[in-house]
């Protein structure tokens, strides 16, 4: 089968290529002694997940439709965490959960009794905010002045820790070791004392450890170091580490308008399939397709203006942002050509919506060694009708 051969749009995920991401994530719990849990609000393709259960602890959860989903198909330890809770959703994560992290010391008083009345042991923790930036987007920085995420040190005197195990901190977004290094003197620092009586601490994800440089020896030593220090056991839950660069959203070309640059309309939308090229906002890759879904055996966009045809790529929606970017290319685009956009296993899937009643990607698994798509999801008019009333 090649690319030519597929019907788009279809998000295409590499078998091999996130099995290779687990089996380093796996080295890094042999050598550190850590536990690993996959974030499913990056990554959540369930049918893979009994390959990643091979070599991950578990899944970390946002709510309580994530958590249900890690007991129910990855079958794992089940960790849930988010800004505040309802009482619906506590009644819900009591069945699913073997820890609940709070991120207030309100919503921890307010639901500890309802928790220790249940029938199944669930370990309690609190997130904290190790008021230390290591990035410079305030969107995606935890640590930022004014974030409801995390509790700070000062909030917790004249507090009881009484039924709390563990700390919980997350304030990385697509960084090193050396960000968490600094993140975490800051945790030793601030938090050190209270460190002493716990059994667990987490130290979130945007651990960027799959991708190439990422300096293993050092997140490997800073995990025994602490573990070592405090008698504890160290956490880690990424998500985008888990599935980078492990799938594809493939498009084929609908038209091409006049224009300077041209534009050439694609059957997937930014705005609906790959929302965060908007929101964040970023340039994804885009690579012509050959004879496989392999990016190093593709030829890539480059820059605009470094190839002979450049054009905007633009989405199929009534928004007219919906741009992706511009893109140059050493041969012209017509209707019926091939792309793919790299690295779209990681929360572009989890984030789509059927803005428009737009075609949705299927959801298929690749497999490189064979070149065979197995098509695991397809999207029809009835999940389009059935997500309103």
């Amino acid at each position: 089968m090649t690319p030519q051969d597929i019907a788009t749009p279809c998000f295409a995920i590499d078998v091999e290529a996130l099995e290779t991401n687990a089996r380093l994530l796996a080295d890094v719990k042999q050598r550190s002694g850590c536990r690993i849990l996959l974030a499913t609000k990056a990554y959540a393709m369930w049918r893979t997940f009994p390959m990643l259960r091979h070599y991950l602890d578990g899944t970390c959860a946002s709510s309580p439709y994530e958590a249900r989903l890690g007991r129910e198909e990855f079958m794992g330890e089940v960790e849930a965490f988010s800004a505040a809770y309802s009482d619906l959703d506590i009644k819900e994560l009591v069945q699913t959960c073997d820890t609940i992290i709070f991120n207030s010391f309100s919503q921890w008083h307010r639901y500890r009794d309802r928790v220790a009345g249940t029938a199944r042991p669930i370990r309690c923790g609190l997130r904290i905010n190790p008021e230390v930036s290591t990035q410079t987007v305030p969107l995606y920085d935890p640590c930022a002045p004014g974030s409801h995420l995390g509790i700070c040190r000062h909030e917790f005197e004249g507090q009881s820790l009484e039924g709390i195990s563990g700390l919980h901190f997350h304030s990385l977004c697509e960084q090193g070791a050396e960000d968490l290094a600094t993140t975490w003197n800051a945790v030793v620092e601030s938090f050190g004392d209270l460190l002493q009586g716990m059994s667990w601490v987490n130290m979130g994800g945007g651990h960027h450890i799959t991708k190439a440089g990422y300096d293993v020896d050092l997140l490997c030593k800073l995990i025994s170091d602490a573990q070592l220090r405090y008698g504890l056991t160290v956490y880690l839950e990424p998500g985008e580490a888990v599935a980078l660069d492990a799938g594809v959203l493939l498009t084929s070309v609908l038209d091409v308008r006049p224009g300077i640059p041209e534009v050439a309309i694609l059957d997937i939308s930014a705005t609906a399939h790959m929302p965060d090229v908007l929101e964040m906002p970023y340039r994804p890759h885009v690579y012509r397709c050959g004879t496989s879904l392999r990016c190093e055996n593709a030829v890539e966009g480059r820059d605009a203006g470094s190839g002979a045809y450049t054009y905007r790529l633009a989405g199929p929606s009534c928004l007219a942002g919906d741009v992706i970017g511009l893109y140059a290319f050493d041969e012209p685009l017509r209707p019926g050509n091939r792309l793919f956009f790299g690295d779209m296993a990681i929360y572009s899937m989890v984030k789509t919506t059927m803005f428009n009643g737009l075609r949705h990607p299927a959801i298929a698994l690749y497999h490189a060694r064979s070149n065979a798509l197995d098509i695991s999801r397809e999207f029809c008019y009835e999940d389009f009708r059935n997500r309103l009333a």
